[in-house]
């Protein structure tokens, strides 16, 4: 049987756990009634093998590593259009998938953030995330209002989907162990089209808000030039962690306000 070696700069940990692999896979719900799912960074196929077993779904992967592309074509005999060689931080989502897709993967710890942010910009073409991530990365992503885990991610992923922390998994079911512990976590579409204010502004509120996260609102928003009047408001005596995405939305509002005024 050919041998892939995990690759230390693509992040690679290729689970062996099948039982793990089947667990990811069967936490897929159909939710949005996508047609296709596409795993990231499928390794040695743990997951497409079960994937590809699945008949209410067409499964397609994106892998950079050329070894592992050969591997899956040789051992698990996908054919040239269920694989799409490239980096899928590079790739134009909605020419691969023009319909609603679903996205599942052993997500390379490396970057797992960015892919987050590619999901967030192409949200309404993604309507279901099942990915195991690093365990502190899943924490701060499903993490509500008013914990230190609270970040950028956390408030633009929940602006639009349901979060759910699924199940840790431990370092000895990967070839190599990483050195941290793992976990799986869920992501629903919500009903949100649309935040209730500037989705551009939405976001730069956000990242400006956490970027002194000890500091409060009242300091990390300076940049905005906001008036004395404003931000004078009891929000602003807050940090960024302890608000919420409703709170954000009506932060932006605030600001949008006095940008037109």
């Amino acid at each position: 049987m050919a041998y892939v070696k995990p690759k230390k700069h693509l992040g690679q940990h290729f689970l062996t756990s099948q039982q793990t692999a089947w667990d990811i896979v069967d936490a897929l719900t159909m939710h949005g009634d996508y047609k296709k799912v596409l795993e990231i960074g499928p390794g040695t196929g743990v997951l497409t093998d079960k994937l590809i077993t699945k008949d209410n779904f067409e499964t397609q992967v994106i892998e950079i590593d050329i070894e592992s592309v050969e591997y899956l074509r040789n051992e698990l005999g996908l054919a040239e259009e269920q694989i799409i060689s490239g980096d899928f931080l590079k790739l134009d989502l909605p020419t691969i998938a023009p319909s609603p897709v679903a996205i599942i993967g052993n997500f390379p710890y490396n970057i797992s953030s960015q892919i987050f942010f590619k999901v967030y910009e192409n949200r309404n073409q993604v309507t279901e995330v099942v990915c195991m991530i690093q365990k502190e990365v899943a924490e701060r992503i499903v993490s509500p209002p008013g914990k230190k885990t609270n970040g950028i991610l956390s408030i633009l992923l929940q602006a639009y989907y349901e979060m759910e922390y699924l199940f840790t998994v431990p370092p000895d079911v990967f070839n190599p162990p990483p050195k941290v512990d793992s976990a799986v976590i869920s992501m629903k579409r919500n009903t949100r089209d649309v935040v209730p204010c500037d989705e551009v502004l939405f976001k730069k509120v956000v990242k400006q808000a956490f970027s002194t996260r000890r500091k409060t609102l009242r300091n990390a928003m300076k940049a905005f030039n906001l008036p004395i009047e404003l931000t004078e408001q009891d929000v602003f005596n807050k940090r960024a962690e302890q608000l919420g995405v409703e709170e954000f939305i009506d932060l932006t509002q605030k600001v949008e306000a006095v940008l037109k005024s």
